[in-house]
């Protein structure tokens, strides 16, 4: 489909994500080879962006499982219509009629999940199926998804094996709460996003917060580089920084003062700690930058 890697960060430009050199390449392998992705770094760089961006490139479904403790099978590949099972059941007594195993634990009866679903998906281009935050889920649901990543197939006990036409672009992403287990690893290509360089990151700002002059774009990304440095509960991404310059806009910035930043911390600090400790590094930023102003 595509020829290389520079195609992708083309026609990822045009759906308005900003891919770096490694991230396109990293897609252009998992389109080529057919391969799942696993795709880590911490919060807020793009991860999850990057699964939607290739969804709107393609033109193709994006679907969407979202993890956490204790997600099972039922609720991430299939379950069963039991109200309509029983509905069956009562219909078929009212008929003095009796319903097997057989005749209730058919595809009428069966609820797709977001991996079969994925796996079925029946249109001109394999659909995207975003498994986001894995490393939330528990390990048992890692080893649900052996058979899945290697072989684009789910099995269903009274059914069958159901085995993609066109094998799905799996997207995993992960914050690294927890280590993920090496059978999961092995089955997926790897690449891990970093915070965008400056430069990058004010060419997203630019094309995300159009109302925001070249000033005020160029000092946020600048402050925001060296609070990330801090030791914060939690560093801003570029989804925070993003919602910072916006706010920061809306209150008519051109540039960083000082009380428009401690109004806008709302966007940017997401712990109590981390307010002060941000509010207290603009003190020292504010000198530097009258000074170089």
């Amino acid at each position: 489909m595509f020829t290389d890697a520079t195609e992708i960060r083309r026609r990822l430009d045009e759906v308005d994500y900003l891919a770096d050199e490694g991230t396109a390449s990293a897609l252009f392998f998992a389109l080529t080879l057919g391969r799942p992705l696993l795709l880590e770094g911490e919060p807020g760089v793009g991860k999850t962006a990057a699964a939607k961006a290739l969804a709107r490139m393609l033109g193709t479904p994006l679907i969407r499982l979202q993890c956490y403790e204790g997600l099972t099978a039922s609720e991430s590949l299939y379950e069963w219509n039991h109200q309509r099972q029983l509905l069956a059941i009562r219909l078929a007594e009212s008929r003095h009629e009796r319903l097997g195993d057989a005749d209730l634990f058919t595809e009428e009866f069966l609820q797709e999940r977001p991996i079969l679903q994925a796996v079925r998906h029946a249109g001109p281009a394999p659909a995207v199926l975003l498994i986001d935050e894995i490393d939330r889920a528990d390990d048992e649901f890692e080893a649900l998804l052996f058979e899945f990543l290697g072989e684009a197939s789910v099995t269903i006990p009274e059914l069958g094996t159901f085995t993609a036409t066109r094998r799905p672009l799996v997207v995993l992403t992960s914050n690294r709460s927890r280590e993920l287990h090496d059978a999961l690893r092995r089955r997926c290509l790897y690449h891990w996003i970093d915070f965008p360089t400056a430069e990058r990151a004010v060419r997203i700002l630019r094309r995300t917060v159009p109302g925001a002059n070249e000033p005020l774009i160029r000092s946020a990304t600048t402050f925001v580089g060296r609070v990330r440095e801090l030791d914060l509960d939690k560093a801003p991404g570029m989804a925070e920084t993003i919602d910072w310059v916006s706010a920061l806009s809306a209150l008519g910035a051109t540039d960083l003062v000082r009380d428009d930043v401690v109004r806008t911390l709302v966007a940017i600090a997401k712990t109590p700690d981390d307010r002060v400790t941000i509010a207290d590094a603009f003190h020292e930023f504010g000198h530097d930058h009258e000074s170089t102003g």
